[in-house]
């Protein structure tokens, strides 16, 4: 066995299923209102978590493209101790770690509640589908040893 197999080449037919739900996310991240930007930020912070290097790069640039800042970018692993983020962007970056970190983390009774004062129904979906693609994808990357260079 190669010592880098690429699952996403070397199975394109479930890589291009994930591809088709990642679409499938987005748009219903968007039909729920959520902001671009906020789509972005979800998968940075699942990927800051998961440690992929590859997905870091790709999303940080497309926040940045899309019009987030720098400042934003920088504080976003802090985000519980800075004022930067209203309250939906913390409800979703709160959802977004806990689907990242699902096999360590009982989410309790409280905790949905304070998630439901900030996200309708539609949006709680919405991001944690769009945590699931994106640990999906950083598995994908961080198995496959894609690389990460300047």
């Amino acid at each position: 066995m190669d010592d880098h197999v690429n699952i996403s080449t070397q199975d394109p037919a479930a890589y291009q299923a994930l591809l088709e739900l990642n679409k499938a996310a987005t748009a219903s991240a968007v039909a729920a209102g959520i902001d671009i930007l906020l789509v972005e930020l979800v998968k940075i912070r699942a990927s800051q978590l998961n440690g992929c290097a590859f997905c870091l790069r790709m999303h940080v640039r497309d926040a940045l493209r899309h019009g987030e800042t720098p400042d934003r970018l920088a504080v976003l692993p802090a985000w519980r101790e800075s004022g930067y983020f209203s309250d939906k962007e913390r409800a979703a970056l709160e959802l977004a770690e806990w689907a990242t970190a699902v096999g360590s983390t009982r989410v309790e009774d409280e905790q949905y509640a304070r998630l439901g004062d900030a996200l309708s129904a539609a949006e709680f979906s919405a991001v944690a589908w769009l945590a699931t693609v994106i640990n999906a994808f950083n598995r994908v990357a961080v198995l496959s040893r894609y690389e990460v260079a300047p």
